[in-house]
């Protein structure tokens, strides 16, 4: 059964580099499998360096309990003319105070939506470990077209991915 916990969902903007940041680096430090980036090296990163990302990218934000960033989820759009067809879902990640609200779909329709339009495809990795994440991405039409064996090492420990993706356009 789904908790009942309103929130809003929005474009993230300048104003918000701080609390982005501060999701970001959580969600690096406890599901280092689950990224391709690293906590240490964005860690590292300036707030001029997320603003960036906010700014370069469309980051959508979910948020809870008088404006508390529950969840993130991003859109990157190649710059390059043979590439810009399609879009990069990443950075997805909900709270454990926002799981089972609803959050997780409503920020992958808001980028679903951006992309309408803009893109022909979206295109994401997740770890085939995940289900959660697996059966959200399913149920909005993403398909399967690839594993990559090794993808992640942590350590001396390899991570498969799963490639995804979602047809905009017929």
């Amino acid at each position: 059964m789904k908790k009942e916990t309103p929130f809003t969902l929005r474009r993230l903007t300048a104003d918000d580099t701080e609390a982005f940041r501060e999701i970001r680096l959580e969600v690096l430090r406890r599901y280092p499998e689950s990224f391709g980036s690293d906590h240490r090296d964005e860690r590292a990163q300036t707030p001029d360096w997320f603003r960036a990302r906010i700014a370069d990218h469309a980051v959508f934000g979910a948020f809870v309990e008088e404006e508390v960033l529950a969840g993130v989820a991003g859109l990157q759009i190649p710059t390059g003319v043979k590439m810009k067809h399609k879009g990069f879902l990443w950075g997805m990640y909900v709270r454990p105070i926002a799981r089972g609200t609803g959050v997780a779909a409503g920020l992958l329709n808001q980028v679903i939506e951006h992309a309408r339009g803009v893109v022909e495809k979206i295109k994401l990795e997740v770890s085939p470990d995940n289900a959660a994440a697996l059966r959200l991405y399913e149920s909005a039409g993403f398909t399967v077209y690839a594993r990559e064996p090794q993808a992640l090492k942590i350590g001396d420990t390899y991570h498969d991915s799963l490639l995804m993706r979602l047809p905009l356009v017929k």
